[in-house]
């Protein structure tokens, strides 16, 4: 047979290998293992993955991430069920790929040294670089030139690649930069992006895409001046599936530029993720918002004061019933489409207050439950409002590191709440103990404190 021609047909082979899904599959996971017609066989993609604010995690009980949704709409796009498999490491993720335990690495691998001949790279390839995270200020009193980090304070994780690169920094300028050196165990690089919003740190580094994440929840930093090389980074495959990379890299380039692909980024990376309103409507009326009456109702089913539903409404939604958060939770208590769907609350009545507080409630009722060898009723509140904001897993596992390292397990307030916050540690979540992975806990400890601050303020100014 001419060269040219077994050429030919070997083309032909890959393509009708890329377009196996959807039609009758002629080849076996023996012809071609682990590659795109054998997927489609089991009509399964297996993705691994690492949890983190960009790549995976769960909310309230929902699989989230900008990773994990992108990937998903390729799978959703040729009819596979998507199963993730998380790993605790860099290193591990490419060794399980290695050993065949999952398909496809859903999270940007550097595209450096012997790891670009060892994969084939597949996907929308990004440009990643660390910045200086600042608090926003006037242009003139801002850092906009590297050089003008010398006689700064800047805070980096111990033994973090932000430490490796300020200290690279700090020899090139000749010194003067003064690095802080925080143990990880005490905080991670996202506490620190927190830090610099409240004004507790002036500085710190972060890679540019977890930084556009944050700034959708602190938006007073700012995060402009670039302080290292660009780095290219993507998804990738064995050399032994060289039609599944095919199939991603054209599925990319054909909805790239859609809606729906598009949309997933902005969620992330550009909507923001808090929105002011007043917290009372009418002081001198003794009244909160115009749901006043159904907080009463609802409130008596699980036996508590209406303003503390009131409280958690005002944090959820603002008293919105239209307001859809960057997450998809949606209406007065920000249902999640699950919960709603678990409630008896279809897609079109979910924006219904009472329909939606109703299952709410019903939700707060099943926490109640699944919480009730907390003793102390008050103490169960503040475990029943973080279940609500995090999912009751993320607590569970909060619970169950407390009892590991000697706290209490039944306490809130500097026992449970300090081992959710280390639950975006990943020493912590990859313990043995935790089952649901990384969490982002500062929110959740900022939502107990701030329904029991607002329900505070509700008892001081408007009668029961």
């Amino acid at each position: 047979m001419p060269r040219t021609l077994s050429r030919w047909i070997y083309t032909l082979l890959t393509l009708l290998l890329v377009t196996a899904c959807g039609g009758n599959k002629q080849h076996t996971s023996e012809d071609v293992p682990n590659d795109f017609d054998s997927i489609c066989e089991r009509g399964e993609l297996r993705v691994l993955t690492l949890y983190s604010s960009t790549s995976y995690f769960l909310y309230r009980g929902e699989e989230m991430g900008y990773e994990y949704e992108r990937i998903k709409q390729f799978a959703d796009h040729y009819n596979l069920k998507t199963t993730v498999i998380v790993a605790d490491n860099i290193k591990h993720l490419t060794e399980m790929l290695e050993r065949g335990e999952g398909d496809i690495i859903a999270y940007e691998l550097p595209i450096i040294g012997d790891a670009k001949n060892e994969w084939l790279y597949c996907g929308a390839e990004n440009i990643t670089h660390q910045v200086l995270i600042q608090p926003r200020m006037r242009k003139s009193e801002m850092v906009n030139d590297v050089v003008d980090l010398i006689g700064k304070d800047i805070y980096v994780e111990a033994g973090s690649k932000y430490e490796e690169r300020i200290n690279n920094l700090n020899n090139e300028l000749g010194g003067g930069i003064r690095i802080h050196h925080i143990d990880k165990d005490s905080v991670v690089t996202e506490e620190l992006i927190e830090m610099v919003s409240t004004g507790e740190i002036p500085y710190t580094l972060a890679d540019n895409n977890l930084a556009q994440l944050n700034r959708t929840y602190y938006n007073n930093i700012d995060i402009h001046l670039q302080v290292s090389f660009p780095q290219r980074a993507s998804w990738a495959v064995r050399k032994s599936s060289p039609a599944l990379a095919h199939a991603v890299d054209q599925w990319v380039k054909e909805n790239q530029k859609s809606d729906s692909y598009r949309s997933i980024s902005r969620r992330y990376f550009e909507l923001s993720k808090s929105f002011p309103t007043s917290a009372v409507l009418s002081v001198s009326k003794g009244q909160i918002s115009i749901y006043d009456h159904l907080f009463k109702k609802y409130a008596r089913e699980i036996d508590w004061d209406w303003r503390i539903l009131a409280a958690q409404a005002y944090n959820e939604s603002h008293f919105d019933t239209l307001a859809v958060s960057w997450a998809g939770a949606r209406g007065l208590m920000q249902l999640m489409p699950r919960t709603a769907q678990a409630f008896g609350v279809s897609p079109q009545e979910v924006t219904n207050p009472e329909k939606n507080l109703s299952a709410a409630v019903k939700s707060i009722q099943s926490l109640n439950k699944s919480l009730s060898a907390i003793q102390d009723k008050s103490e169960r509140l503040k475990f029943i409002l973080a279940a609500y904001n995090a999912g009751l897993g993320h607590v569970l596992d909060a619970m169950a590191l407390a009892e590991k390292y000697g706290k209490n397990p039944y306490v809130w307030d500097d026992n449970v709440s300090e081992y959710i916050l280390l639950k975006s540690n990943p020493e912590y979540f990859n313990d043995e103990v935790c089952k649901f992975g990384y969490f982002k806990g500062r929110q959740t400890v900022a939502y107990v404190h701030e329904v029991l601050r607002y329900y505070k303020i509700y008892q001081e100014k408007i009668p029961l």
